[in-house]
């Protein structure tokens, strides 16, 4: 297995998360996305499971902040030049992604190894 997740330190749901593979001995890569966002590339990758629309965190801090619930946007554009208006986390696993709290689907990745 092959583990990325991607979120911030202060995102309760990204703690969980850490905690969840920590407790199963599972090694992975943290992006903090306060440090460093993603790459277009990696963006085109997570979109191809999950749709663009989807990863905007319309819910959070960032979004109100910035009002664009007022405006029109293109989701792609803001998601590259604001990494926090992703939901988070978001876990890869190859070409497996999944976004938020889903210990489920994080426990058949491992029964399949």
């Amino acid at each position: 297995m092959n583990i990325q997740i991607i979120g911030t330190k202060k995102s309760k749901d990204t703690q969980k998360t850490e905690r969840f593979f920590n407790e199963r001995g599972i090694k992975f890569q943290f992006r903090d996305l306060t440090v460093k966002g993603i790459s277009k590339g990696e963006l085109n990758n997570i979109s191809r499971v999950i749709p663009i629309d989807d990863l905007l965190d319309k819910e959070s801090k960032q979004f109100k902040k910035r009002n664009l619930e007022f405006m029109v946007y293109k989701t792609e554009e803001e998601l590259l030049n604001d990494p926090l208006l992703l939901k988070t986390p978001i876990v890869r696993n190859g070409k497996l992604v999944t976004i938020g709290f889903q210990p489920d689907t994080w426990k058949e990745w491992i029964e399949k190894g």
